[in-house]
């Protein structure tokens, strides 16, 4: 564009860039609803229900897509592009520009990216002479130079770019090259770099998310280790100190299974996520400042070369850096949702001064109206921005075509034009910026949600796979204290010992995910230990009726199971484990009072988490899980019926 000039000596400056959209300014719905989610206290390293949900419900809306696709937010670079390069005395007189604007086009757009190089460079410095687009060979430059060696460059194409200027090579005339190519460099970058950075952060969000979780294995693992780990350790040293030990083993056994069955919150370090952090802003702000001076300069220095004096200089160079100031106000970066404080003042003087401008004595200033119709796509509701907008530039036309001498009904399209192209600039810069804000957000808040649904997988893995074995260790610590065989006590210790082994090698494997618990291993185990509290396990159906669907599910049941026997079914002497197709059914005879809590829908009792994680387990293979009290009032009963159940429970 020319600029401050045209043919009736009113002339103007594309450029600009601005913030975080208002929520209401946002054609997409505004910004992502998803948010990074909330942290909670640290506790003993370890993790909980409670932990994971908090974490999940604020980042619930993350899953749904964030701003419109990079193609369509690639439109708006278009559109700045042709409006840059359309132009009287710059396409049609000169074809040059014809192939410049498509190499722009190679170079900008993130579809051709990987044409950016050294040859498009070249091409585009030969082609700049002929083709009245040194901003463009700017851009470029920002583009694919490395740094500093660009911004060197760039300086020595803006300056080049006065002389090559059309015009009478008045100080007005050299300036507004300089300016032309200064902004339209400078906003085509910065263009370029939001939409591609939008298209990058939007490919890369299930990254982000498999890193996070990664990082929150690694750091379980630490956890894990340092407070489960440390324990089982000390009871395998305890339990090869034989019988002096066996209290303390059955100590730190019970000190063990409590912080496994109750742990607190756990806080994840997920600090710094985001290699895209601040850039969008540190982006925009120093580009902002540079365009918008840089009209300022251009235009001041048009009215002195129009021969403007006096007060009404004063005027117009206060009404110019009124409107121009009040642009920049609203275009600088902010969060999503969050309007420029005071805006209906501010709204309201911008768009009180460019009118003002159309009234001028000496003839209408109408490229102010293109600062004010960027300023109501930025701040207002997009029902509302659009029409007004439209409105702005009507008035614009109408002001032009009632003025005696103003131009004809070309000269009036080719400036409204120039209106429409100045509006785009500004609120195509903020609009990116706000849609790279929102998937920044968006992708945060995936990667959180991501990490709370591990949390939460370690803590069921942690509760369901580690208590059965810490209350089987205590179980034969205990019995090693009664037992006064010393063989017999022994045997208990060493026992003791190999479970916890046991249990060790289910911790390491927890936070990989990649823990292998079979049905038979556990049927097994269930008889080992219950035999050794006096309870007699039998096992009716047959395994073979089980298929590999349901294997997983059943045996972390029967373990569940097993280790509530053991720590709440007093005086219970016969425990009946049922197997059919679909279909787990767990029987005890123990007192059922002192296990209510635990079978109300996990919200009361120690054990709470148990069956809550049970019922998780059981509903995301489409069954069901009910637990309560045996009919005939003594015993408790779990049974798990899954889809493809056949039969109907047993006993």
């Amino acid at each position: 564009m020319s600029g401050w000039s045209w043919a009736l000596r009113r002339g103007r400056k594309p450029g600009g860039t601005a913030p975080e959209n208002c929520e209401s300014t946002d054609p997409t719905g505004g910004p992502a609803n998803g948010t990074a989610s909330k942290e909670h206290s640290s506790g003993s390293g370890l993790f909980t229900d409670a932990d994971a949900d908090a974490d999940t419900d604020a980042a619930a809306d993350a899953d749904s897509d964030a701003g419109p696709t990079p193609a369509v937010v690639s439109v708006i670079l278009v559109i700045v592009i042709l409006g840059f390069a359309f132009e009287p005395g710059v396409v049609l007189p000169r074809p040059a520009a014809v192939p410049m604007v498509l190499l722009q086009l190679a170079i900008c757009l993130p579809a051709t990216w990987r044409l950016r190089g050294a040859w498009t460079l070249a091409a585009q410095a030969l082609l700049t002479p002929w083709s009245g687009l040194p901003g463009f060979l700017g851009a470029s430059v920002l583009l694919v130079v490395e740094r500093p060696v660009r911004w060197a460059l760039f300086t020595v194409v803006v300056l080049a770019a006065g002389p090559l200027a059309p015009g009478d090579g008045s100080v007005h005339s050299v300036l507004n090259g300089i300016g032309n190519a200064l902004a339209h460099g400078l906003i085509l970058y910065a263009l370029t770099r939001l939409t591609d950075l939008y298209a990058e952060l939007r490919t890369t969000r299930g990254a982000l998310a498999r890193a996070r979780v990664t990082a929150e294995r690694e750091r379980a693992g630490r956890d894990l280790d340092a407070v489960l780990g440390t324990a089982l350790a000390e009871i395998t040293r305890l339990a090869g100190q034989g019988r002096r030990a066996a209290e303390e083993l059955v100590r730190v056994a019970r000190a063990a299974t409590e912080r496994v069955r109750a742990a607190p919150p756990t806080q994840s370090a997920d600090g710094a996520d985001n290699p895209f952090g601040a850039l969008a802003p540190r982006l925009v702000w120093p580009i902002v400042v540079a365009t918008h001076l840089e009209y300022l300069v251009v235009g001041t220095t048009f009215l002195l070369g129009a021969g403007v004096r006096g007060w009404w200089f004063v005027a117009y160079a206060t009404a110019l850096a009124a409107v121009v100031g009040l642009q920049a106000y609203h275009c600088l970066p902010r969060p999503p949702g969050v309007c420029p404080p005071y805006v209906a003042w501010t709204l309201g003087v911008q768009l009180t001064l460019a009118l003002g401008m159309l009234a001028a004595p000496d003839g209408p200033y109408p490229q102010l109206m293109g600062f004010a119709a960027a300023s109501v796509l930025i701040v207002l509701p997009g029902r509302t921005a659009w029409p007004a907008a439209g409105a702005l530039t009507a008035l614009v036309a109408i002001a032009m075509l009632l003025w005696p001498d103003g131009p004809a009904a070309p000269g009036t399209a080719l400036l409204l034009l120039d209106i429409v192209v100045i509006a785009l600039v500004f609120y195509g810069i903020a609009l990116l910026t706000g849609l790279v804000h929102q998937v920044r957000e968006a992708r945060g808040a995936l990667a959180a949600l991501a990490v709370a649904r591990e949390r939460r997988r370690i803590a069921r893995d942690v509760h369901d796979l580690l208590g059965c074995g810490l209350s089987a260790i205590a179980l034969k610590g205990e019995l090693a204290v009664r037992d006064p065989d010393r063989e017999r006590a022994d045997r208990h210790l060493a026992d003791a010992a190999a479970l916890a082994d046991r249990a060790l090698a289910d911790l390491q494997a927890i936070p990989g995910e990649i823990q292998k618990i079979t049905l038979a291993e556990e049927v097994a185990s269930a008889r080992e230990v219950l035999a050794a509290a006096g309870v007699v396990v039998l096992v009716r159906g047959g395994l073979e009726a089980v298929d590999g669907r349901s294997e997983a599910l059943f045996a972390t049941v029967l373990r569940e199971a097993v280790t509530n026997v053991l720590r709440h079914a007093a005086g219970a002497r016969r425990c009946e484990v049922n197997f059919g197709p679909g279909l787990l059914r767990v029987a005890d005879d123990g007192r059922a009072v002192p296990r209510l809590a635990w079978g109300q829908e996990g919200r009361a009792g120690a054990g709470g988490n148990g069956l809550r994680n049970l019922r998780e387990r059981t509903a995301a293979l489409g069954g069901v899980l009910e637990a309560g009290p045996a009919p005939h009032g003594r015993g408790f009963v779990l049974t798990v019926r899954l889809e493809s159940a056949r039969v109907s429970a047993v006993g």
